[in-house]
C-alpha cells in the first residue's frame, strides 16, 4: 500500500519503517524542519529512537498536500491534544482512504474518543485504531510485539491488520472499539500513578495493588461507557496498563516518578522532553467518571496531585484509608 504517516514523533518514526519493512510505500508529513531534515538527510533521529537507520526511501514533508497525494492508507501519529486539527487539515486532501489513529487519549472539550474526534472532522466510515502494549523503541528494534486493531467495520480491521502485521508484529482485530480507545486512555493516569509509586519510594507490592485497582477503575468506566468487560483483560487493557506503569520506556510512568520525587507537575512534563499523555487526559477521565456515575478514587487523587498541589503521600494516605469495601 501507499501509505501516508502523518507525525513525525517517536512511533510515528518507528512505525514508518515497520511498514517500509513490509513492503509498502511510505511518506511522513512533520511540522518540524529540523525532524524533516534528520529523516531525509541524516536518517537516523538520535533523539527519539537512538541506533535506528531510517530506511532509503521514506522521506518526510512539510506540506501535507504531497504527504498524502495519491495514498491508500493514513496513520495518525500525532499527540492526542492534535488529532481535531490534523484531521481538519487532513480532509482537504481525503478521498476513500482508510485512517489508522495510533494515539491514545480522550479530547477533554467534548469528552469525546479519538475516531469520534476523527470523524466528526473528515466524516471518513473507514477509521481504525491500532492499540496495546508497543513502545515505539522496542518496535524499532524489531522487537516481537503484539497489539490490537479495531473498527466499527470488521473488514477494515482486517485490512489493516494484514498491512502492519509480519513475524514480529503481531496484530489482533477487535470490534470493541470503545473498549479498545478507552483502555488505551485511560492506562496514562494510572501510569502515572505508578510513577509516582516508584518515585515515593515504594515497593511491588504498591505497585501491584495500584495496577490492579486502577484496572478495576478503568474497566468500571470503560464497561459504563460500552465497552465488553473481557476487552480491559486483554492487549489494550491489561497489557498496555501493565507495560506502561512498569517500563523504563513510559513517558508517563517517568514523569509521574519525577513527581514523587518532589517535581511540580509542569517541571516533571518538561523534564520528560516528550508528550506525557496521562496529564491531557486526568481532567477528562475524572468528567467522564462524573458523566457516567462511575467511582473513580485514583483517578482523582491523581487529578488532585496534578492540577490542586496536593502532596503525593497525602493522596497515598487518603486512597488507603477510604472506607472498607468488598472486592
Amino acid at each position: 500500500m501507499r501509505v501516508a504517516v502523518i507525525g513525525s514523533g517517536s512511533f510515528g518514526v518507528a512505525l514508518s519503517c515497520l511498514l517500509n519493512n513490509n513492503g509498502h510505500s511510505v511518506k511522513i508529513w512533520s511540522r518540524s524542519d529540523d525532524e524533516i531534515r534528520q529523516i531525509n538527510e541524516d536518517r537516523v533521529m538520535e533523539r527519539y529512537l537512538p541506533g535506528l537507520k531510517i530506511p532509503d526511501g521514506i522521506f518526510a514533508y512539510k506540506d501535507m498536500g504531497v504527504a498524502v497525494k495519491d495514498i491508500d492508507l493514513v496513520v495518525l501519529a500525532v499527540p492526542s491534544v492534535a488529532i481535531r486539527e490534523c484531521s481538519k487539515n487532513l480532509s482537504e486532501y481525503l478521498t476513500n482512504q482508510i485512517i489508522v489513529n495510533v494515539a491514545k487519549g480522550i479530547e477533554e472539550a467534548t469528552l469525546s474518543r479519538l475516531s469520534e474526534v476523527i470523524y466528526e472532522e473528515t466524516k471518513s466510515k473507514k477509521i481504525a485504531i491500532l492499540s496495546g502494549p508497543s513502545h515505539a523503541e522496542e518496535v524499532s528494534k524489531c522487537m516481537p510485539t503484539v497489539v490490537a486493531v479495531s473498527s466499527n467495520d470488521r473488514e477494515i480491521c482486517d485490512i489493516v491488520s494484514d498491512v502492519f502485521m509480519n513475524e514480529y508484529f503481531r496484530v489482533y482485530p477487535n470490534d470493541d472499539l470503545v473498549g479498545v480507545e478507552l483502555g488505551g486512555a485511560l492506562k496514562n493516569v494510572i501510569a502515572l500513578c505508578a510513577g509516582v509509586s516508584d518515585g515515593l519510594g515504594f515497593g511491588d507490592n504498591t505497585k501491584a495493588g495500584l495496577i490492579t485497582r486502577g484496572l478495576a477503575e478503568i474497566t468500571r468506566l470503560g464497561v459504563k461507557m460500552g465497552g465488553r468487560q473481557e476487552t480491559f483483560s486483554g492487549l489494550t487493557g491489561l497489557g498496555d496498563l501493565v507495560v506502561t506503569c512498569a517500563s523504563v520506556h513510559s513517558r508517563n510512568h517517568r514523569a509521574g516518578e519525577l513527581i514523587g520525587k518532589g517535581y511540580n507537575p509542569k517541571d516533571a512534563v518538561a523534564e520528560v522532553k516528550m508528550v506525557v499523555e496521562g496529564v491531557n487526559t486526568a481532567k477528562a477521565a475524572l468528567k467522564l467518571g462524573e458523566k457516567y456515575g462511575v467511582e473513580l478514587p485514583i483517578i482523582e487523587q491523581a487529578n488532585k496531585v496534578l492540577f490542586e498541589n496536593k502532596n503525593p503521600k497525602d493522596a497515598v494516605l487518603d486512597l488507603m484509608v477510604r472506607t472498607k469495601k468488598y472486592e
